[in-house]
C-alpha cells in the first residue's frame, strides 16, 4: 500500500521560518515534524533611516531553504498540498518575469530572489501620524497605520517614486513565495493579507480602486484577492523533493493560522504571543464589521475563513518588547566591557524572574506604541529600592505585556463574549514559563497552550 499523503505548511515570521509536516491519522491530521530556522534578515533601510524597519529576502528565502532540507526527504517526496502564512501588513516588491531564478541545490531544485526589493515589514515606522492624515481616507473597516502595504506604497510615491518605477508586482512576503512557486503572472492575495493593506473594502471583497486611482496611486502593483483556504495553483518545479504539481494554496495571515490550529469551540479565546502579540474571540457567525473604523478602539476585526471573524485586540508589543529588554542588556554589559551572548541574558533573566514569585514594581512596555494610540511610548512606575533586581523587572515586564493586552480587551468583554477558556499559543509564550504565568495569572479562565509552530501547523490544515 502506498505511503500516505503528507501536507507541508509553512511560516514565513519576523523572525523566523517554520515548517510543519502533517500526515492524516485515526485523530485527524497529526504533525509528523516540524523545523524553524531564524531569519537573522533585519536590515537598515536607505529611504526611511532608522524609522524604517526591513528584512533582506535573500535572508529569509536562505533560511526557509535550510528549514525545508532538514525536513526528512522521503516525506517530502509525499506532499501533495502546501499551506503558507506569514506576517501581515507588510509589502515586497519585484519584476514579475524575474522574481527569482531555479537552481539545483543537495535537495533538488530550489529558487533564489532575483529582483526583489527588501521586504518592509509590519513594524516599519517611515509612515508618521501626518503623513497619514494627508492620505485620501479608506473605504474600509480596518484604520490605516504605519507599516500597511498600501500607507508604505503612498510613502514612497510621494518621497522616492523612481523606487516604484523598478518594479511592477507586490504583496505579502508569503504572497510573493507562492508566486514564485506558481509561476503566477499577477500576484494573488488572499481576503486575509488584502484587510492587512487598508484600502481594502471586506464586504465587497475589493480595492478602493477609485479612491487610489484619484490620488495617482499606481494600482497596477495591487495583487488580485482570493478567498482564504482556495487554491493558488500548482509548483512548478520539484521543491526541495516535493513533487512538480503539488497544490499550493492562497498565502494565508499568520495570525489566522495559528487561531485554525486551535480554536474548536466558539467559547474559546485565543492569546497568541509571537514577535508581537494578539488577544482575539470568534464573532458569531454572519456577524459583518461597521462600514467605517472607530480609530480609537483597540480591537479590530480580521477576516477569518468562510467569511467569518476575529475580533482582535492586535498589540505592537509582544516578544520584540522583551528582545529589546534582552538587547539593552547586552549594550549595557559590553559598555562595561563585558561580553554575553544574548541567548545567555534571555535564559538568566528567566530564571531570575521565575525565582521572583512577585514584583510590585509596574512595567507598562508599550515601547513600539499601539496603532490606536501611536504617541503612547512605554512607562515604569512603584520604583522601590527592593523592585530593581533582575528578576523583579522581568517579572514586571512579563505581566505588563499581557495586562497591556488584557486592558484592550477587558476580561469582562471576555465574559459578556461567554468565553470560559484561554488557547495559549506563539513563539514567545511557549518558550516562556513567566509569560505562562502571568497569563494564568491575570485571565480567571482555564489556560491550554499550544506548540511553537501553530501558524506553520494552521497552514497546512486549511489544505
Amino acid at each position: 500500500r502506498p505511503a500516505p499523503a503528507c501536507v507541508l505548511g509553512i511560516d514565513l515570521g519576523t523572525t523566523s521560518v517554520k515548517a510543519a509536516l502533517l500526515v492524516g491519522a485515526e485523530q485527524g491530521q497529526v504533525v509528523a515534524e516540524s523545523c524553524s530556522r531564524e531569519t537573522q534578515a533585519h536590515t537598515s533601510s536607505l529611504e526611511a533611516g532608522p524609522q524604517g524597519m526591513e528584512q533582506n529576502v535573500r535572508r529569509i528565502i536562505r533560511a526557509l531553504n535550510e528549514c525545508l532540507a532538514a525536513l526528512p526527504q522521503q516525506q517530502l517526496q509525499r506532499v501533495s498540498h502546501i499551506g503558507i502564512s506569514g506576517q501581515m501588513h507588510g509589502i515586497v516588491f519585484w519584476k514579475k518575469d524575474k522574481g527569482c531564478k531555479w537552481t539545483e541545490c543537495g535537495t533538488g531544485p530550489t529558487f533564489e530572489p532575483e529582483e526583489v526589493s527588501h521586504l518592509i515589514t509590519w513594524q516599519d515606522g517611515r509612515c508618521s501620524p501626518t503623513f497619514l492624515s494627508s492620505l485620501p481616507l479608506p473605504q474600509s473597516h480596518i484604520s490605516l497605520a504605519t507599516g500597511f502595504g498600501c500607507a508604505t506604497v503612498y510613502w514612497y510615491l510621494k518621497k522616492s517614486p523612481d523606487f516604484l518605477k523598478s518594479y511592477d508586482a507586490a504583496g505579502t512576503i508569503h504572497d510573493y513565495v507562492v508566486a514564485m512557486l506558481c509561476d503566477l503572472k499577477k500576484p494573488l492575495m488572499s481576503v486575509q493579507n488584502a484587510a492587512s493593506w487598508g484600502y481594502f473594502n471586506s464586504r465587497n471583497k475589493s480595492w478602493n480602486t477609485d479612491i487610489l486611482k484619484k490620488s495617482g496611486f499606481p494600482v497596477h502593483l495591487l495583487p488580485e484577492v482570493g478567498d482564504p483556504g482556495s487554491i493558488a495553483g500548482r509548483t512548478i518545479c520539484a521543491w526541495h523533493g516535493i513533487p512538480k504539481g503539488a497544490t499550493v494554496g492562497i498565502a494565508l495571515g499568520d495570525f489566522q493560522c495559528s487561531v485554525y490550529s486551535c480554536l474548536t469551540e466558539r467559547t474559546d479565546a485565543v492569546l497568541n504571543i509571537s514577535t508581537s502579540a494578539q488577544l482575539t474571540i470568534s464573532m458569531p457567525s454572519g456577524f459583518q464589521p461597521p462600514e467605517t473604523p472607530d480609530p480609537s478602539s483597540a480591537v479590530t476585526y480580521f477576516p477569518y475563513f468562510n467569511g467569518d471573524y476575529l475580533a482582535v485586540a492586535a498589540s505592537l508589543n509582544g516578544g520584540n518588547v522583551l528582545a529589546t529588554f534582552v538587547d539593552m542588556v547586552a549594550q549595557w554589559t559590553e559598555e562595561l566591557g563585558f561580553q554575553i551572548q544574548e541567548s545567555a541574558i534571555y535564559t538568566k533573566i528567566i530564571k531570575a524572574a521565575l525565582a521572583q514569585d512577585d514584583s510590585k514594581l509596574s512595567v507598562h512596555p508599550t515601547i513600539f506604541g499601539e496603532r490606536h494610540i501611536p504617541e503612547q511610548l512605554a512607562a515604569v512606575s512603584n520604583i522601590a529600592v527592593s523592585e530593581l533586581s533582575l528578576g523583579h523587572v522581568t517579572r514586571a515586564l512579563c505581566r505588563g505585556i499581557v495586562e497591556n493586552l488584557c486592558s484592550m480587551l477587558p476580561v469582562q468583554r471576555l465574559n459578556e463574549m461567554g468565553v470560559r477558556r484561554i488557547l495559549g499559543s506563539g513563539s514567545a509564550l511557549a518558550r516562556n514559563e513567566v509569560l505562562r504565568q502571568e497569563v494564568e495569572r491575570i485571565f480567571p479562565f482555564p489556560v491550554v497552550y499550544g506548540k511553537d509552530v501553530d501558524a506553520a501547523v494552521g497552514a497546512a490544515m486549511v489544505m
